[in-house]
């Protein structure tokens, strides 16, 4: 568990193609994923408003890439709140790859969860 920057405990979850955060027992959160052979794309997240300016979606982002890098994937950032926290944290430059044309033609054919 991680505290948020009110000091509120957060729990981060694996769940079927996506990361969900909870903040003392509540989701408010998720991260989605889709993966593409040895790539792990994170295409959308987003987090409650009303939890909104409390670093969740940071600790949430972070989580999940370091799962993608246990996981032996490489990150694939689609999403703009991902790539946001990449720039944040560069130990992850060597397991990102770029956002091609290709991928976000591949992710609109995805089913949603």
């Amino acid at each position: 568990m991680t505290a948020d920057q009110t000091g509120a405990e957060t729990t981060v979850s694996a769940e079927h193609q996506k990361y969900t955060i909870a903040v003392e027992g509540k989701t408010v959160g998720l991260a989605e994923f889709a993966d593409r052979g040895n790539q792990r794309v994170f295409h959308h997240t987003e987090v409650d408003p009303a939890f909104g300016g409390r670093g969740l979606a940071t600790i949430l982002v972070k989580e999940a890439l370091d799962a993608a890098r246990n996981d032996g994937k490489r990150i694939v950032p689609v999403c703009s709140m991902v790539g946001t926290v990449l720039k944040k944290h560069p130990e992850f430059d060597d397991i990102t790859d770029p956002v091609t044309a290709e991928v976000v033609g591949w992710v609109q054919t995805q089913p949603t969860s």
